[in-house]
């Protein structure tokens, strides 16, 4: 039996901008507490982070960036000039004490690495982590250091790994793979919807590295109001593709769940299925291809009360080997939250089939979602 471990402390719930913001870490509240009610999160499976000095940081972020951000950290900070780095912007506004909660999250990332790589644990879940946004001298997207890009260093300066790297967030995981762009031995894979009406509006398929670095990034824009089917068809075959062309030492996944259907930021049509089926697939590889190494984190995900509590409970689930006996939702967790949001709480684990009007583009969208696989891939034909 793998040995799962979920990485946690009550200090990753600090990364809180403001009470408005839709980066809220009450949805690692709320998946916590859903973990506990359904019997699939005990005291045994939780691991306390490390504790990492900001040098760290260094392996991806500029001294000078990591300065700015301490600076605005404090309070009465210098907004105008915080904004030279991309902070203090509505999408990634200053709060006190942004320093310390960013590097925690890191932190927590970099603890998941130790754990893998060490044989302590084979999975191993940091859901407070995936700030894939965050580049070297700026923040982005509601992300301040990327935890994700620096764990990746991390892992090839201490363990000369190689690493594949899969971003499944609506949003293109644009920091990781300009981290990464010339690097090969690192191969970044970021399946989204199409930037050209989303935040970053990057992410195209023509984007494939630089230098020794080429032919190592692959992206897959999907088209909006794409459905389970289409996403599940084209992510599976394009991970499998993947995987063996790359022969990875370790999985790292970012699971950003805002393409729901629910998801308030972006234009997707997926379900609670493509969320249940995704982590079993990748789990498969994870197996096939790294003997079991695989570290996975959060991101995106802003429908707070009825996807992002599903959705991460599932991707532990299959990890840790939980096995669901209930379709419903346990009582007590929807009595303790219901009362707290204005929205009607979903009652049972999986969405009800046909909850959104039908998509008048249905056929055109899956269309052009496979020629869009098609020439993501066409690069790694050559070596299959």
């Amino acid at each position: 039996m793998c040995q799962s471990v979920f990485v946690y402390s009550d200090s990753l719930l600090d990364y809180k901008f403001n009470a408005v913001h839709p980066f809220n870490p009450l949805r690692i509240q709320l998946t916590l507490d859903l973990l506990g009610e359904s019997g699939s999160l005990n005291e045994k499976d939780i691991v306390q982070p490390q504790i990492f000095q900001e040098d760290v940081l260094a392996l991806i972020h500029d001294s000078s960036y990591i300065e700015a951000v301490k600076k605005a950290s404090l309070p009465g900070a210098d907004l105008e000039r915080a904004k030279l780095f991309g902070l203090g912007t509505e999408d990634t506004p200053i709060f006190t004490g942004m320093h310390q909660a960013a590097l925690n999250i890191v932190s927590g990332t970099l603890t998941c690495c130790d754990l893998v790589m060490s044989g302590k644990a084979d999975h191993a879940l940091n859901l407070s982590g995936g700030l894939h946004h965050g580049v070297r001298n700026s923040g982005s997207g509601f992300c301040v250091y990327n935890d994700v890009a620096i764990a990746i260093q991390y892992l090839k300066d201490n363990y000369h790994a190689k690493v594949l790297y899969i971003d499944t967030d609506a949003h293109h995981g644009d920091g990781v793979q300009w981290s990464f762009y010339d690097d090969p031995d690192v191969c970044t894979f970021s399946i989204h919807e199409t930037g050209r009406y989303l935040f970053p509006g990057t992410g195209e398929i023509e984007e494939r590295g630089i230098g020794k670095g080429y032919g190592f990034t692959f992206n897959l824009p999907v088209d909006a109001f794409t459905e389970d089917e289409s996403w599940l068809d084209i992510f599976s075959k394009s991970v499998a593709e993947l995987a063996a062309f790359f022969h990875p030492d370790i999985l790292v996944t970012q699971h950003g769940v805002d393409g729901h259907f629910y998801d308030p930021l972006t234009h997707l049509c997926l379900s609670m299925k493509t969320y249940e089926q995704m982590p079993k697939i990748l789990h498969r590889l994870a197996h096939r291809y790294t003997g079991g190494k695989w570290i996975a984190v959060g991101g995106g995900g802003y429908d707070h009360f009825r996807v992002v509590p599903r959705a991460w409970s599932l991707l532990w689930h299959e990890m840790s080997g939980f096995c669901r006996s209930q379709a419903s939702l346990p009582e007590a967790f929807l009595e303790k939250w219901q009362g707290k949001t204005d929205v009607t709480m979903p009652k049972e684990w999986l969405d009800p089939v046909h909850r959104y009007p039908d998509i008048p583009r249905r056929e055109e969208i899956t269309r052009k979602n496979t020629l869009n696989l098609r020439k993501t891939l066409q690069p790694v034909y050559k070596f299959l």
